[in-house]
Parts: structure tokens; C-alpha cells; sequence
């Protein structure tokens, strides 16, 4: 009589394990976005610390601000010993302008906290084109400034630090308005704004220089 072969069944929760890493993968999981799927997060995080380190990831899990997300482990500085794994997070580099309107951003939501007011910061299109407006070149077609910086926007919203809100009854009328997602926050430190700075402190120097060379002519 052959023996029938053993079968070990899979762990019950190993579907919810396996939808959280996948989920994770693809972007950031939010509190506020799927209750049940942050709970399930909360509970086997250990988990999917250990499942993701095979990947050389790590997870990133805020719970007072509700928001959890991947990212690459440090690499190794200066050790020809130790291989460089692929990296499965990429690095996006960001144009100077989208920075700019990242690092306004990121000041306001401080402003924001420091007052003590709603956790959420709501800004219309024009409050945003109203952050950057006099950092960048002078323009004498205003809406094509607009059109630029609402391009800008537009990146941020597709990196996930600003949601687009659907506007109340489903006209188009009013300017656009956007929630600053708080998972800026784990991006944008102050190291990060400091060594921005420092950039744009640089940027507006020779902005001004070339304004000087120009000669001042009157506008006509």
C-alpha cells in the first residue's frame, strides 16, 4: 500500500499576505483608502518586513499619519565586497520647477501643522500658482505661466503628493483644488529642503544677474 503524499496546508492569511506585498509594490497603501486592507497591514507587518528584505526593500509604515509604503534599503558606500542588487524602486529625477513646487509644498504643510488647524491642507490651483509664482522667471503671457505650473501639478499628482478633488456637484466650475497628501512628509525632510535651498538660493542669484546684464529695459 503506497502512502499518500503529505499535504500541509497554506496559512490562512497567506491571500491577505500576498495582497499586501502586491499591493505595496505598485504604490502606497493609505488608512484613510481601505480600512480592512490597513488593519490586515498593522497585523502581519513583521511579516512583510521579512518577505520584502528578500528584495533588498523596506517597509515604511506611519501610523499616526496612516500611510505605508516600500522603499530601497540603503546601499553599501565604498564596499567593492558586497554586490549591487537591482534597484526594484526606481528613482525618478524631478526638474527643478517640480522641487520647487514640492519644497513649497512641503513648508506649507509645516505652516499648516504649527497652527494646530485641520489635518488636512486643501489648496486651490491659484494658492499653488501663488507659491511659486515669484521664484520663477517673469512672464509676460500669464496664462502660459499658468499652463506650466499646472503642468508641474500635474507631475505631483502622478508621484501621489497631491490628490486631485472632485469639485462639489460635479460642475466644472471654480479653480481646481488639491489635498497635499501627508506621505510628502517621509520625502521631503529637512535635509532634503536644506540642500534645496541652498539650490534655489544659487537659482535666484543668477536669475538676478541676468536680470541685471539685461539692462532694466522698460516693458512696453
Amino acid at each position: 500500500m503506497e502512502e499518500e503524499p503529505l499535504v500541509t496546508a497554506a496559512p490562512a492569511d497567506q491571500p491577505d499576505l500576498s495582497t499586501l506585498v502586491i499591493t505595496l509594490l505598485k504604490g502606497v497603501i493609505y488608512r484613510e483608502g481601505d480600512e480592512r486592507l490597513w488593519g490586515v497591514l498593522f497585523n502581519l507587518q513583521a511579516r512583510v518586513r521579512d518577505y520584502v528584505s528578500v528584495l533588498a526593500l523596506e517597509l515604511v509604515l506611519d501610523e499616526a499619519e496612516g500611510y505605508a509604503f516600500l522603499k530601497s534599503r540603503p546601499e553599501p558606500v565604498d564596499d567593492e565586497t558586497v554586490p549591487r542588487l537591482p534597484r526594484l524602486v526606481a528613482r525618478r529625477p524631478l526638474s527643478f520647477p517640480v522641487s520647487l513646487l514640492l519644497a513649497q509644498l512641503r513648508k506649507k504643510l509645516a505652516e499648516s501643522d504649527a497652527s494646530g488647524g485641520d489635518t488636512r491642507l486643501v489648496l486651490t490651483r491659484d494658492d499653488i500658482v501663488e507659491l511659486v509664482r515669484v521664484f520663477l522667471p517673469a512672464f509676460s503671457n500669464e496664462a502660459k505661466l499658468v499652463d506650466q505650473i499646472e503642468t508641474h501639478i500635474n507631475k505631483i499628482v502622478d508621484l501621489g503628493f497631491l490628490r486631485r478633488l472632485k469639485v462639489a456637484g460635479g460642475t466644472a466650475s471654480g479653480p481646481a483644488s488639491f489635498e497635499v497628501r501627508r506621505i510628502l512628509k517621509a520625502f521631503v525632510d529637512a535635509q532634503w529642503l536644506a540642500d534645496f535651498d541652498s539650490r534655489l538660493a544659487a537659482y535666484q542669484a543668477q536669475l538676478s544677474g541676468a536680470a541685471g546684464k539685461s539692462g532694466g529695459a522698460d516693458d512696453e
